[in-house]
């Protein structure tokens, strides 16, 4: 798996339309949060208690066939690291983590998107 800055993904997404960019926070994360433009959704823990997705495997092999680049995001990078270390024991072996995710780390107040993340970078998001 390599690891990619927000804006060092937006550029690979730029040059590889083939990839699929999934991102794997849980749906209301997703829908109230915001998310990267043209990002998919595929929720790697979901439900009231965080369990794993049983479908996330099934769901990106159909969203990327197997042949394709994977480009996986979460809030801070941590979740898309454990998802992609997934995806590689089960045969994935173009897998791109964004680092510092969506929100970014936290800072001294315990705030994000203060410091780094694809919201702090300013790269295209929407909010549903």
């Amino acid at each position: 798996m390599q690891h990619l800055t927000p804006k060092e993904t937006y550029a690979f997404l730029a040059e590889h339309p083939e990839a699929v960019f999934i991102d794997c926070r849980s749906e209301w994360e997703f829908l109230f949060v915001g998310h990267a433009k043209d990002s998919l959704l595929i929720p790697w823990y979901e439900g009231e208690n965080w369990d794993l997705n049983p479908r996330f495997l099934g769901e990106v092999r159909v969203a990327a066939s197997m042949n394709r680049p994977v480009v996986l995001i979460c809030r801070s990078g941590n979740r898309s690291k454990e998802a992609g270390e997934f995806l590689e024991k089960h045969g994935f072996t173009d897998i791109y983590n964004v680092k510092y995710g969506f929100e970014g780390e936290l800072d001294d107040n315990h705030h994000r998107s203060t410091e780094n993340g694809w919201r702090f970078d300013g790269l295209p998001w929407e909010q549903c």
